[in-house]
């Protein structure tokens, strides 16, 4: 079992960059594929990005592609999200994910078994 805390929100303009931290407990978390999903206003929560267990594949939405990058530090616990050139339509709470091996869809919240409570991010035009 592990449990995730994000940290790092904000409010940033258009154009700046924000850091999301995601630390989790347990001695395992190295067996874990991680993921970032976030979830707009009114609208459902979506996939943003994911991470294997060993931090050799990523996989990102097309929408932020080319501006937010994923990492991990499976000494320190923790799950990065690096977020350049935000945008408005970036605005949301931003999630992490755990799922231990590898989730069956990488971009299915259902796939996923362990979640933090979220970080809100806000992205001013």
């Amino acid at each position: 079992q592990v449990q995730l805390v994000e940290s790092g929100g904000g409010l940033v303009q258009a154009g700046g960059s924000l850091g999301l931290s995601c630390a989790a407990s347990g001695r395992t978390f190295s067996m874990y594929a991680m993921g970032w999903f976030r979830q707009a206003p009114g609208k459902e929560r979506e996939f943003v990005t994911a991470i294997s267990s060993s931090g050799g594949r990523t996989y990102y939405a097309s929408s932020v592609k080319g501006r937010f990058t994923i990492s991990r530090d499976n000494v320190k616990n923790t799950v990065y999200l690096q977020m350049n050139s935000l945008k408005p339509e970036d605005t949301g709470v931003y999630y992490c994910a755990a799922q231990i091996g590898w989730p069956k869809n990488y971009v299915s919240q259902g796939d996923y078994g362990y979640w933090g409570q979220g970080t809100q991010v806000t992205v001013s035009s």
